[in-house]
């Protein structure tokens, strides 16, 4: 199998990450069952420097993951972290914000459900959103009641630009506070979604997801293309770093993504907590004790 080099997928400020020139399938000289294999031991390494960051309590790691949609943002969590305690990791699946949700800034409702030290959190789209879709559809800023924001004419480059600062001193609290940040985009080609609209349509145990709006937001392709291209030049940072994975092929994408993840994560100073000697002398008696029932 080749070997993956996570430096091939983090974004980096200079030279500008390209949206057309980055790949969206890339062939790792394996089959699936490598691969899949491989994924395997992977997450079972990732499980076990979990237990070690839940058990030390600390840091909190933060996954955020966007892509369009049928980029495998479900299947990916679900394959990815299957190995994770379920007492460290929590997972939110953003939709359409509540009144409640909207009657705060957008970043609000994300704030809530960041992880605490010691767990993961991984957000199933994430604050982006309001840098992506909003761009698309800029009645939805309007709709958000933003003082001094009631007309579309007022949505301009200079507004987009300053919610990207606002995202970037977001995320920068967050790390000086001591959370790691991931950011993955999911990158599908065009005709790969068209293939997995096509796949749902035909099975009946994925009919439930299609929706007839997400055909109209494949007309606006080429815009979220240049969304996602802007946003993440702007937002791609050396502490809340930016990586871009293939989508077409899942197997493959949940494997980078899960490298990405182990060789990042091994690099912190973690582990079990150590006991004083105090302590460690207590576990002769307690083993005595356990020893001595009938």
């Amino acid at each position: 199998m080749k070997k993956i080099s996570i430096k091939a997928y983090r974004i980096k400020s200079n030279p500008a990450f390209s949206i057309q020139k980055a790949p969206t399938r890339i062939d790792l000289e394996a089959d699936k069952k490598e691969i899949e294999d491989e994924l395997r031991k992977m997450r079972r390494k990732i499980a076990q420097l979990q237990n070690k960051i839940y058990a030390a309590g600390t840091p909190a790691v933060y996954i955020g993951i966007q892509g369009m949609d049928t980029a495998g943002k479900d299947s990916l969590i679900r394959e990815v972290f299957k190995d994770v305690n379920p007492s460290g990791i929590e997972v939110y699946d953003f939709k359409k914000p509540t009144p409640l949700e909207h009657a705060h800034d957008y970043i609000w409702r994300h704030y809530l459900t960041l992880p605490e030290r010691g767990k993961f959190g991984i957000h199933n789209r994430t604050h982006y959103e309001d840098v992506l879709i909003a761009r698309i559809h800029p009645q939805l800023v309007i709709n958000q009641k933003i003082y001094g924001i009631d007309s579309l004419d007022k949505i301009t480059p200079k507004f987009w630009k300053k919610r990207f600062r606002q995202i970037r001193d977001f995320e920068k609290i967050q790390v000086e506070n001591g959370t790691k940040m991931f950011k993955i985009f999911l990158h599908l080609s065009k005709d790969e979604q068209k293939n997995r609209f096509l796949r749902r349509i035909d099975r009946d145990d994925k009919k439930w997801k299609f929706n007839a709006a997400d055909l109209k937001e494949r007309g606006y392709w080429e815009q979220y293309q240049e969304a996602y291209e802007d946003t993440i030049n702007a937002t791609a940072t050396s502490y809340a770093p930016w990586y871009v994975v293939p989508a077409d092929d899942k197997p493959t994408a949940r494997l980078i993504v899960a490298k990405i993840l182990y060789e990042e994560l091994k690099k912190l100073k973690v582990d079990f907590p150590k006991l004083s000697p105090e302590e460690e002398g207590h576990f002769k008696g307690y083993k005595e004790t356990l020893d001595s029932e009938l």
